[in-house]
């Protein structure tokens, strides 16, 4: 064994809001002092009422998140992402993805406001309830 079954991770929320670029970029910055990996997680749910969008040319809302994400990683780093980055897109209430994914994470990074649901009715309701659920601690950007 080589000592890295587990390795220390880092989970970062975002949702392409400046609060979660400066929360990428923190996580980040901690994953290099800890020798981590950091997540990027980007979640995503169908509205209540899906016909309602599609009627307006929306689409798969999956797609649309992944492109959120891929979008705030190129606005936080550029072209060149950090070689201990990943990222992916989870179906879910924020907040409850968020929970999930600090499973076995050393840290939890949110921005203290982003968009929350489809642009935030609720702003910085995803932190405070990461704060409350999450299976780790909660470090959150301002």
């Amino acid at each position: 064994m080589n000592g890295s079954v587990n390795p220390v991770r880092i989970v970062v929320g975002v949702d392409g809001s400046q609060a979660s670029l400066a929360a990428l970029r923190e996580a980040v910055r901690l994953a290099e002092l800890l020798g981590a990996a950091v997540e990027a997680v980007a979640a995503w749910e169908p509205p209540a009422k899906p016909s309602s969008y599609q009627a307006r040319g929306i689409g798969s809302f999956e797609e649309g998140a992944r492109r959120v994400l891929d979008q705030a990683l190129a606005d936080a780093f550029g072209p060149v992402l950090p070689q201990a980055l990943s990222a992916r897109t989870e179906r879910g209430g924020a907040a409850a993805v968020l929970a999930d994914a600090s499973r076995g994470a050393r840290y939890l990074v949110v921005g203290r406001r982003g968009h929350g649901g489809i642009m935030g009715t609720l702003l910085g309701s995803v932190s405070a309830q990461s704060i409350n659920q999450a299976d780790c601690p909660v470090i959150v950007v301002r």
